[in-house]
């Protein structure tokens, strides 16, 4: 569980990412914090006025065509803006991390599949840093069955420390579960240091359980939303979709950029 000081410190991050900018001073401060983190406010959608606090602006929309998802539907597309963290076969009911960390796919998915079904298949890990487009978008066209949403705590998920502990299956997280041509596969949004709300279109924050009426999503439709940077895990079952051919660590990803291909 998140410790009462790493829960303060949310608390009052979060306070300060809703306070209202008198509209004069946006563009200056949003500006000012793009420069900061190295972000492009020329991919904003509308004027930088329009956003009333910083939170908001954090989770800006792009403008129509900045970001374009393939057609070829045997092509998986990366869900988000970020960087390549891992990028893992499953075996012996983990995926790795980098320098060999080892990562229970069962915890990591808090319980929505099990190890032996996933054996064999493939996962991505993608760290957004707070100069990244941080909505995440569907990569297929799916139903949302199914939405775990894990306790747990805020520790960074900078990469320097996912090298150094086991962070992924400890933090907050929400668990998505969802099915495309009958496959059932999951989306992992881990919260962070500073991140504790998470946003599911659709469902009902901290509200776990199979979904009474499946959510419809198409291929680049907003799925969900982090509020500050934190990590994306997608995990694919075997015989379904392999990883892209020179994929690195810390690569830099666009959404809707080619990670994978059906087959094996």
């Amino acid at each position: 569980m998140a410790t009462p000081l790493r829960r303060a410190l949310s608390l009052a991050v979060g306070w300060a990412m809703d306070r209202r900018i008198p509209t004069p001073l946006r563009a200056k401060a949003y500006r000012g914090f793009a420069r900061a983190v190295g972000a492009d406010v020329a991919e904003s959608r509308g004027p930088l006025e329009i956003y009333p606090t910083l939170g908001a602006f954090f989770v800006r929309r792009l403008v129509e065509g900045a970001r374009v998802f393939p057609v070829d539907a045997n092509v998986l597309p990366s869900p988000c803006d970020g960087a390549v963290q891992a990028v893992s076969r499953i075996e012996h009911g983990a995926l790795l991390h980098a320098k060999g960390r080892a990562y229970p796919v069962e915890e990591l998915l808090a319980g929505r599949a099990s190890a032996a079904e996933l054996e064999g298949g493939q996962a991505w890990i993608v760290y957004l840093s707070p100069r990244d487009y941080h909505r995440v978008h569907c990569p297929l066209d799916a139903r949302l069955v199914d939405v775990a949403w894990a306790a747990g705590a805020r520790y960074s998920v900078a990469p320097k420390v996912l090298e150094r502990r086991r962070v992924l299956d400890v933090n907050e997280r929400a668990v998505l579960s969802l099915e495309s041509r009958g496959m059932r596969w999951y989306l992992v949004m881990v919260g962070a240091l500073n991140v504790g709300r998470i946003r599911v279109v659709g469902a009902t924050t901290g509200r776990s359980g199979q979904l009474a009426r499946p959510l419809e999503y198409a291929r680049g439709d907003e799925l969900a939303r982090f509020e500050m940077g934190s990590t994306v895990v997608l995990v694919f079952p075997p015989r379904s979709f392999r990883a892209r051919e020179g994929l690195v660590q810390h690569q830099p990803l666009r959404m809707g950029e080619p990670i994978g291909s059906r087959g094996y």
